[in-house]
Formats: C-alpha cells, structure tokens, sequence
C-alpha cells in the first residue's frame, strides 16, 4: 500500500467513491444527491484550482490500483495542526488498508510537514474508522452530540487527536 498522487488512470475509481450515496453522510455536510461524472470533474479542477497552501491530497494505491483518497486540509501554518480525511471504496475496507494509510499521512504529517497535531471527525457508528484511528495512535477528544444525520437518524460525531508527541512516543513501543 502507497500514497501517491492523483493520475488521470484513478478518476474512475475515485468518482465511483465521490458518487457513493452508501457513505454520503461520512463524507459530506450536503445532503446526498446523485453526482454525475460532469459535476464530478468540475467540483476536482476548482479543488485543484483552489487548494489552499498546506493542504495535501492523495490517493491510497494497493498494487498500482487506486482505492481511495487521504488527505491533509483546513492546515493552519501557526498553530501547525491539520484535519484529516480518508475514503475507501468498499472492498478496500476492513483489511487494514485504511489503518496503513493513516499511519502513512501521520507520519508525512509530523516528520515531512512539520505539524505538531492533527485531528479528525468519525460517524460514532463507523466502530471500524474509529479502531483504525485508535491503532495509529488518534485519541477521543470529544463529541459532537446529534450532530450529523446519517440515513435517517441523528448521530454523534466523534471528534479525535493526535500529538507529534504522543506519536513520537510510540515509536519507541513501535507503531
């Protein structure tokens, strides 16, 4: 499993995972609509077009496919933290994939980007998202009650952390 950039070979797959209504919710503030591939690749080239200085995007590869995204954005250069994102299609979850993939970005966060913190949000009822944030070290800061409605129902969102610190010292115990 690599992260890499974006090739014009993985815009199937990645509209495919933009598309999913399954996941909407985990994903998006907007309610769920259809996404036609149109919409698709205007809303990615004013992304391109737009990305503010520290944000990074990348696209989770498993032998030379293409399998989601992870990204670094609403980066603040003072205070040097950083929100997390990650999306997977569906046969990519479960297997580990996802927790390789976090502790990938963490670790380009804190050693290449020189960030001190990140942080992330997860659907309380994502039990899988938030064991692999768990594995790598991401810790419960708190939660949003009620916050999101997710297919029907009002549900918490889970607000997580990690410090450099904390990361680092767990490099001794291994990560």
């Amino acid at each position: 499993m690599t992260l890499r950039a974006r090739a014009e070979a993985d815009l199937d797959v990645l509209f495919r995972l933009a598309a999913d209504l399954a996941t909407w919710e985990e994903r998006n503030e907007s309610p769920p609509a259809p996404l036609t591939r149109v919409a698709f690749d205007a809303r990615l080239a004013l992304a391109d077009e737009d990305q503010e200085p520290g944000n990074v995007r990348f696209v989770v590869d498993v032998d030379g496919v293409a399998v989601g995204t992870i990204s670094l954005f609403e980066s603040n250069a003072l205070a040097r933290h950083a929100e997390v994102g990650i999306a997977l299609v569906p046969e990519a979850r479960g297997q580990g994939i996802g927790t390789l993939a976090i502790s990938q970005l963490v670790e380009f966060a804190f050693v290449r980007r020189n960030l001190r913190r990140l942080h992330l949000q997860a659907i309380a009822s994502n039990a899988g998202a938030i064991r692999a944030y768990e594995k790598v070290g991401f810790v419960v800061e708190g939660r949003r009650r009620d916050h999101a409605w997710v297919r029907g129902a009002y549900e918490d969102i889970v607000l997580m952390g990690i410090l450099r610190s904390e990361w680092s010292a767990r490099g001794a115990e291994g990560r």
